[in-house]
């Protein structure tokens, strides 16, 4: 009886793994822990119990898989912010949030966005001139350098 219940929850606990984890390996093994402890269920108290075990594994299989697919893709956020357009963004000003060196944030019209500085090192608060955009994160350079004497 141990065995059967300790497959059952090691199942349970990686299918709610599944949930929050990309990619099925966590989810397969899970499944088969679960059938593991169905099958050990017939062979331990025969028809009467392995059935039962098999509703209960069907059960936790059937509810996973819904967590899985149906509410999981309800839910619609992102882990990344909104790439920039380049067109509204090209020719604009913004401000340092944290130094580049050569890469790091910049405030423009109100959002946060990765920047690379063509210009080197740029210190927080620095005031920057957008260039291009490379992927995921803006080109900028420092609107006006300082001079050297």
């Amino acid at each position: 009886m141990t065995a059967i219940v300790v497959l059952f929850l090691a199942g349970i606990l990686l299918l709610a793994i599944e949930v929050f984890v990309p990619g099925m390996v966590v989810g397969i093994i899970g499944s088969l822990s679960i059938i593991a402890g169905v099958v050990t269920a017939f062979i331990l108290y025969g028809a009467g119990g392995g059935t039962i075990a098999l509703l209960s594994g069907g059960l936790l299989l059937g509810l996973t898989l819904y967590i899985e697919f149906v509410v999981h893709t309800t839910l619609g956020g992102t882990s990344q912010p909104a790439v920039a357009e380049l067109a509204a963004v090209l020719n604009q000003q913004g401000e340092t949030v944290t130094p580049l060196s050569p890469s790091g944030y910049v405030s423009l019209q109100g959002r946060q966005y990765e920047a690379f500085s063509q210009s080197g090192y740029l210190a927080k608060g620095v005031t920057v001139h957008v260039t291009g955009l490379d992927n995921f994160r803006l080109i900028v350079t420092q609107t006006n350098p300082p001079t050297s004497s």
